[in-house]
């Protein structure tokens, strides 16, 4: 593994952040290594810190009482989980699985908020990570209810294409079943779309690599969702 500061520095959390205060983010940083399909967190455990994602990739989902699984957030390198228990020192909302194998940088809750005390320009930070995330909840909240599940394909289409260096072509990282559940749907009714946008020439699909061909005709249909399942 990358040396721990070094890792650490490039963090968004963390970005400036002059090395003296690096290396007491370092001192409390705890290193994790969890195995594909492995827990991190359960929903309604004490949150008594929060993860950074170094390495691998995450899902953040809900459970409904019938057992079906509905995907949150799905988080990379450089991204925390469980963040909201360093202020609030509540449970965990939801629950947090390894998709493949991750390594992950935990900091104990009581430790971090020492450090965020004596540290404005980190809480900064902090905050700026949190607005980012809470408007991607609520545009996900805004697609799951209000757009049929092509407008929500599109628009997810669209974000990761938005990426830095991605441009028009994108790798779905996860499989056909999380991105169904990430979109609310079913992989049945997202494969049936999937086809239809690589026969209307709106996209061009070769296994996990897609071609965005026709980045104004995705727009309209993620902002109208007017395409039909």
């Amino acid at each position: 593994m990358e040396k721990t500061l070094s890792l650490i520095s490039r963090i968004p959390f963390f970005n400036g952040l002059p090395e003296n205060q690096l290396k007491e983010i370092k001192r409390i940083a705890i290193n994790r290594v969890f195995n594909k399909s492995e827990a991190i967190f359960f929903e309604g455990d004490d949150g008594n810190g929060f993860f950074v994602v170094v390495y691998g990739l995450v899902k953040i989902f809900k459970l409904s009482t019938e057992g079906k699984e509905q995907i949150l957030h799905i988080l990379g390198p450089g991204e925390p989980l469980g963040e909201v228990s360093v202020f609030s020192g509540q449970q965990f909302p939801a629950n947090a699985e390894a998709i493949v194998k991750s390594h992950l940088l935990f900091f104990p809750r009581s430790a971090f908020v020492d450090l965020i005390a004596g540290n404005p320009p980190l809480a900064l930070n902090m905050l700026s990570v949190l607005s980012k995330r809470l408007r991607q909840f609520t545009l996900q909240v805004e697609h799951l209810s209000l757009k049929k599940v092509p407008g929500r394909l599109a628009a997810y289409l669209l974000y990761l294409a938005d990426e830095p260096g991605k441009q028009d072509f994108v790798t779905l990282n996860i499989t056909k079943g999380q991105l169904a559940s990430l979109l609310g749907t079913i992989p049945e009714t997202l494969s049936r779309i999937f086809a239809r946008m690589n026969g209307q020439k709106l996209i061009e699909v070769r296994g996990s690599s897609i071609r965005l061909l026709d980045r104004r005709g995705l727009e309209e249909l993620a902002e109208h969702g007017r395409d039909t399942e």
